[in-house]
């Protein structure tokens, strides 16, 4: 697969595919986003994952199948931030990527079943509006992905003050001996 990082939470998957594009203005340091493609799907409707406008649907189809997991945005079933759609996206080659959105809870047995064995593991790492950084560490743990890429973070340039740096992440993945699956875009 050809994974393309946009900024935030936000992937071009081979072309053809836009997954949780951010709106205009709403992750500090980002410039607008300008992409297009066959398909564009958001894991829920926050500004920061909800951009479909700043998409333009391209000609042609999406060969990506898509699978939608439902879940949480916290760990109290939706009651402080709401749903949360985990997607799991196979190519017509047979490789899986899961994107878990703004996760917010470690994933029950049902979840942790269909997004385990990913080739590409998509996940928020930044804490203070999803997992953080060692329960993120947990999850790749326990969903054994081949590739292990971080979003969700703050940068030097972008993203939310209240979210920590990929650092800390690396640090739990490094204690955990999974660093060598880190694939920090």
């Amino acid at each position: 697969m050809d994974i393309k990082y946009l900024g935030h939470a936000c992937f071009k998957i081979n072309d053809e595919l836009v997954i949780d594009p951010y709106k205009d203005g709403s992750v500090p340091g980002l410039a607008p986003l300008r992409e297009s493609a066959a398909k564009v799907i958001c894991t829920h409707g926050h500004a920061d994952h909800s951009g479909v406008e700043c998409v333009t649907i391209a000609p042609g189809e999406c060969n990506l199948k898509v699978e939608e997991v439902a879940s949480f945005h916290d760990d109290q079933n939706g009651a402080l931030r709401g749903p949360n759609t985990i997607f799991v996206i196979t190519s017509p080659s047979g490789e899986k990527l899961v994107h878990l959105g703004d996760l917010g809870h470690f994933p029950n047995e049902e979840q942790l079943a269909k997004i385990s064995d990913a080739d590409y593991l998509l996940i928020p790492v930044g804490g203070f509006f999803t997992i953080n950084a060692a329960l993120a560490a947990e999850i790749c743990l326990a969903s054994r992905p081949k590739c292990i890429i971080p979003m969700h973070y703050r940068t030097e340039n972008s993203g939310y003050p209240e979210l920590a740096t990929v650092d800390e992440f690396l640090k739990f993945c490094e204690e955990k001996g999974i660093a060598d699956k880190v694939k920090v875009m």
